[in-house]
C-alpha cells in the first residue's frame, strides 16, 4: 500500500515538474520574442529615420528662407534624437558603435544651437553651408550601409538575440553578418573628420475637409453592382458582395468586393452620386505591351469617362508592368494640389487597376483665385540663388495652418537632387521646400 502511495506521489511530482517546465519553457520563449521584436522595431525605426534625416538636411540646403529654415533644423535635431534612442535600445552593448552616436548627436548639437538662434541677423555663414553639405554627404553614406544591413536582415530572415548571443560569447564561428555590417557603418563614420561639426550648424499636406462637394442623387445598391461589374470587368452572372456602411462613418459609401481564384477586386462608392472613391484590382500581369505614355492615355480616357475633367498629369511613374499616374485638378492654368487623383494602369492590356479619388472629392470645390500681386520675376528672387530652375508654374497649396494658398511653384537642381519650391505669390514668403525621391537603389543588386 505505501509502495502505491509513493508511486502516486512520485507521478504526481513529476506530472508537476513536466508542467512547471513548460510554463517556465513557454515564459522564457515569450521574452525572447518580445526582445527580437524591439531589437527588429528599434533597427528599422533608426534606418527609417537617417533616411528621412538625410532628406531633411538636402531639403535646408535648397531653402532660402530663414523663416523656413529654423523649424526645418528643429525637425533635424528631433529625428537625431529618435535615432539615438533606437540605437540605445539594440543589443550593442559589446560592439563599439560610439562614433555612430557621436556623430548623430554632433548633428543635434549642431542643428539645435542653429535652430534656436535669429537666423535673420545672424544667417548660416559659408562655414556652416559647408558644414551642412558634408553632413549631408555623409549622413547620405551611412544611410546606405544601413540599408544595406536592412536588406540582408529581411533577405535572410537574421535575428538580433543571434546577435545578442555570438557579441556575449564571441563566437567566432556564428553568422556575424548585421555585427559585420554595422562594423561597417561605424568604420565610415570613424573616418569623418570632425571639423565638419566645429561650429553651429515634403510632400505637400493637404488638409483634410468634409465631402461637401460631392454631386448627385444617391445611388441604390443594384446601380453600385451594376457600376462595380464595369469597374472590376467582370461578367454580369459574377458573384460581387456589397455593403454599406455603419452609422459614425465620415461618409455614406458603398464598398464592393469580388474575389475568384487569382484576381481580387475592391471598391469604395459614395452613396450620394455613386462617384468611386478608390478602386484596387489584383491579378497577374502579362507580358507588357503598353508603353508608360501609352497607359497614360488610357489613364486619362479613364478620367473623362468618370468625370473627372481638366485634370493634368503631375507625375508618373512604372514598377512591375503597371503604369502609376498622378493627377492634379487644372483651374484655369493653376495647378491645385489638394485636388489631386491617382490612377494604375496594367501595361500588358490597359485595364485599370486602380484609384484614389478621395483627396479629390473631399477637397474640390469651385474657388475665387485672386491673381499674383508679385511678378514671376520677383518671386524667383526667393529662391536660393544656388537652385538651377527648371520649370515653374502657378499653384494652389496648402500653408502649415491648413490655409489655401496661391504660389510660384519652381522645379530646380542643387547638386545631384531636385526640389520642388513654393514661393507665395502675394508676398514672396517662401512657403515649402521639397526634395523629390530618386529612384529607389535595389540594395540586393547593388552588393
Amino acid at each position: 500500500m505505501v509502495r502505491w502511495i509513493l508511486i502516486a506521489v512520485l507521478s504526481i511530482g513529476l506530472v508537476g515538474a513536466g508542467i512547471w517546465g513548460y510554463k517556465e519553457h513557454e515564459e522564457k520563449n515569450a521574452v525572447l520574442i518580445q526582445a527580437e521584436n524591439t531589437y527588429q522595431r528599434s533597427f528599422h525605426e533608426l534606418t527609417y529615420h537617417l533616411d528621412v534625416l538625410h532628406d531633411k538636411i538636402g531639403t535646408a540646403l535648397a531653402m532660402n528662407s530663414n523663416t523656413s529654415l529654423s523649424p526645418q533644423l528643429v525637425d533635424i535635431w528631433r529625428l537625431t534624437s529618435d535615432a539615438l534612442s533606437n540605437v540605445g535600445q539594440l543589443p550593442l552593448t559589446l560592439l563599439p558603435f560610439n562614433k555612430t552616436e557621436e556623430f548623430l548627436s554632433n548633428i543635434g548639437d549642431f542643428t539645435y544651437r542653429t535652430a534656436v538662434r535669429d537666423l535673420k541677423n545672424k544667417p548660416l555663414s559659408d562655414k556652416e553651408m559647408k558644414a551642412l553639405n558634408e553632413l549631408y554627404k555623409q549622413s547620405g553614406e551611412i544611410k546606405n550601409e544601413l540599408r544595406q544591413v536592412q536588406s540582408l536582415v529581411l533577405e535572410e530572415n537574421l535575428r538580433w538575440m543571434d546577435v545578442q548571443l555570438a557579441l556575449a560569447t564571441q563566437d567566432e564561428q556564428s553568422d556575424n553578418t548585421i555585427i559585420d555590417g554595422l562594423k561597417t557603418v561605424e568604420k565610415k563614420v570613424e573616418g569623418y573628420a570632425e571639423t565638419n561639426i566645429d561650429s553651429p550648424l515634403s510632400e505637400q499636406t493637404t488638409k483634410e475637409h468634409k465631402f461637401n462637394n460631392l454631386k448627385g442623387n444617391d445611388v441604390s445598391k443594384q446601380e453600385v453592382l451594376n457600376q462595380s461589374k464595369v469597374l472590376f470587368k467582370l461578367q454580369n452572372k459574377a458573384n460581387v458582395k456589397i455593403t454599406k456602411t455603419g452609422d459614425g462613418a465620415d461618409i455614406p459609401l458603398f464598398s464592393a468586393s469580388y474575389e475568384d481564384g487569382d484576381k481580387r477586386a475592391y471598391m469604395d462608392v459614395s452613396k450620394k452620386g455613386g462617384h468611386p472613391l478608390s478602386l484596387l484590382i489584383e491579378r497577374p500581369i502579362k507580358e507588357q505591351k503598353l508603353s508608360l505614355n501609352g497607359g497614360l492615355e488610357k489613364a486619362e480616357k479613364f478620367l473623362e469617362n468618370n468625370g473627372f475633367n481638366d485634370m493634368t498629369l503631375f507625375q508618373s511613374a512604372e514598377y512591375d508592368k503597371v503604369g502609376v499616374y498622378s493627377f492634379l485638378y487644372n483651374d484655369n492654368g493653376i495647378r491645385v494640389y489638394s485636388d489631386s487623383i491617382e490612377v494604375k494602369v496594367a501595361l500588358d492590356n490597359g485595364d485599370v487597376l486602380g484609384l484614389t479619388a478621395r483627396n479629390y472629392f473631399m477637397n474640390h470645390k469651385k474657388r475665387d483665385i485672386p491673381k499674383p500681386t508679385l511678378a514671376e520675376k520677383d518671386a524667383r528672387k526667393s529662391v536660393n540663388e544656388k537652385v538651377d530652375i527648371k520649370e515653374q508654374f502657378l499653384a494652389i497649396i496648402d500653408n502649415d495652418l491648413g490655409e489655401e494658398v496661391l504660389t510660384y511653384e519652381y522645379l530646380g537642381v542643387l547638386g545631384n537632387d531636385t526640389y520642388r519650391i513654393f514661393i507665395n505669390a502675394m508676398d514672396g514668403t517662401e512657403e515649402k521646400v521639397q526634395k523629390l525621391g530618386n529612384s529607389e537603389l535595389n540594395y540586393a543588386l547593388a552588393r
